[in-house]
């Protein structure tokens, strides 16, 4: 019997390596919008992480016919009321120009923007909203967190977005340092993914025997 199949909700290839890491034993087929180059782009319009993540695994997995598994996530920062927030990935953006900023000219922004701030005071966390649909609209949520600071400079080579100025106190390095091993096991993602495994399990378990099972159970 072939094996179920997954779509993650992201062309992001940073994301994509890490859900891959993430979900490498679960005996699911991932796939991801890399597989699909004519669905159309999903637009982030939500107010919060959790609006976005469901709007995105909801469109993917109708448009597709597969369960899809969406996230958005980001980053907050306590000195500056929570931004960047759900424009984590654009905080960025010229308006004037409709390319999208680099991950250095987000985190490059954004210590500019704590400039002067003490670093008792540069407190921040990501954060992760996983969503996992079915094509007939059911869905079910997950969310991780991972608290550190933000360093006064970037330092480290691996991951992506924001890694390189988010110092994580318990292993004195920031993300970017600490490489993917670590980083698969603390991260915001990591932590939301975790709670969601026992879902993904129940759904093998439906693909197997050929029932309804119960993936989806207790659903908002």
């Amino acid at each position: 019997m072939a094996s179920p199949a997954l779509v993650m909700a992201t062309r992001n290839p940073g994301k994509i390596r890490e859900m891959k890491a993430l979900l490498q034993d679960s005996g699911i087929t991932l796939l991801s919008l890399a597989d699909f180059p004519l669905l159309p782009e999903i637009p982030e319009e939500g107010a919060t992480f959790a609006e976005n993540a469901a709007a995105k695994a909801k469109a993917v997995a109708r448009l597709t016919g597969h369960p899809a598994l969406a996230d958005d996530s980001g980053l907050m920062v306590d000195a500056l009321q929570g931004a960047p927030g759900v424009f984590s990935a654009r905080y960025a953006q010229d308006r004037t120009t409709p390319s999208p900023p680099t991950d250095a000219d987000n985190w490059g922004k954004l210590l500019t923007e704590l400039q002067g701030v003490p670093w008792g005071e540069r407190g921040a966390r990501f954060v992760c909203e996983l969503a996992l649909a079915r094509p007939d609209g059911r869905l079910r949520r997950a969310r991780g967190e991972c608290a550190g600071v933000i360093a006064f400079k970037p330092r480290g080579e691996t991951g992506f977005g924001y890694d390189p100025v988010f110092w994580v106190p318990e292993y004195s390095a920031t993300m970017a340092q600490l490489g993917p091993e670590i980083k698969n096991q603390i991260s915001h993602r990591a932590k939301a993914l975790a709670a969601l495994k026992t879902l993904l399990r129940s759904w093998l378990k439906e693909q197997e025997t050929g029932g309804s099972g119960n993936f989806m159970t207790n659903l908002e």
